[in-house]
């Protein structure tokens, strides 16, 4: 069983409309609404594969009691933790040619006492799952809590060591850590060692405080991060791929894509893939990107199923094209 941890979750609207015209009314052609957040969306991609999860995040209002329901409608168990303020609505407007263009509410601000208590309830669920497997003498990789997936932007009200501390304390509880947030979050939260972090380009340029031209400077930054204390990275270059560099090595997975609908989501459901085969290696980083390519061809932030992912697609290998320049440099 794969825990997520969403700090600040979302209500998603995503319109599809012809063109963005600034100023002019903009008639959709398809709409959809889900439940949003960078944990979340791996919560729905681990369902969509069968896997088991459980996702804890703080929930308020109308909009975080649409979030539940949807969450529970698509088969995910959700451990909630009330809050005080409304949970935040986001809104996409996609067009034709795969732009997208966000609109990201700030969400509630948390007080002391709910950022305890949504600490505590991640401690709850891995007490309560090794308690199962005591009471009923089964271990098995299903039940288990292999890996807690800790996702996204911290909301209003959370210090960037709230990280840092959860993967203190989820290691203590003995489970591994898969850390997917940027900025001084990251970094801090790197001095408590997380089992992966998941960066994309730009997040990772940021990390080391210098740009991005071609994989090889992605991989020298992937290298400087796992000397702060991570243990293996797994960057997403977007078009260009992934990378995953970890103790065993280092490689790069790419797969072809048609053509690219969404992107909302699909570092998401890489994340995910490279979990449910394990978090490591290059299967796992097969598994990454098969996902990553699915999700990018679907509507909205719509998670790829099986029948969706071309494994076949998927290429892997340890032989690095250090001098491609990257698509889109990061700075």
């Amino acid at each position: 069983m794969i825990l997520t941890v969403t700090p600040n979750p979302s209500l998603d609207r995503t319109y599809e409309v012809p063109a963005l015209d600034r100023g002019e009314v903009l008639r959709a052609t398809a709409e959809r609404m889900d439940p949003g957040g960078k944990g979340v969306n791996v919560s729905r991609a681990l369902a969509a594969a069968g896997r088991r999860t459980v996702a804890v995040l703080p929930l308020g209002g109308a909009p975080g009691a649409l979030v539940a329901e949807l969450l529970a409608g698509q088969g995910i168990e959700v451990a909630p933790v009330p809050v005080a303020g409304a949970t935040r609505s986001n809104i996409a407007l996609a067009e034709p040619d795969g732009t997208l263009t966000k609109i990201n509410a700030p969400g509630p601000e948390l007080t002391a006492a709910e950022s305890e208590s949504l600490l505590s309830t991640v401690r709850t669920q891995i007490h309560a799952q090794v308690h199962a497997q005591v009471h009923t003498q089964v271990r098995t990789h299903a039940d288990s809590v292999a890996w807690i997936a800790c996702c996204g932007s911290l909301p209003r009200g959370l210090a960037p060591e709230w990280y840092a501390e959860l993967v203190a304390r989820a290691h203590h509880a003995g489970a591994r850590i898969a850390l997917d947030t940027s900025g001084p979050s990251l970094l801090a939260a790197l001095r408590q060692r997380p089992d992966v972090v998941k960066p994309n380009a730009e997040e990772l340029a940021r990390a080391v405080g210098r740009p991005l031209v071609t994989v090889g400077d992605a991989v020298k930054a992937a290298e400087e991060l796992r000397t702060y204390g991570a243990g293996s990275v797994l960057a997403s270059l977007g078009a260009d791929g992934q990378l995953l560099v970890s103790d065993a090595g280092t490689y790069f997975g790419f797969a072809a894509v048609a053509a690219v609908r969404s992107n909302v989501g699909a570092g998401d459901a890489s994340l995910a893939g490279f979990l449910a085969v394990g978090g490591e290696g290059p299967d796992a980083l097969a598994s990454a990107v098969a996902h990553g390519a699915a999700a990018v061809q679907l509507p909205g932030s719509v998670m790829p199923s099986p029948a969706d992912l071309d494994p076949s697609a998927v290429t892997v290998t340890a032989d690095i094209p250090l001098d491609r320049p990257l698509t889109e440099p990061a700075s």
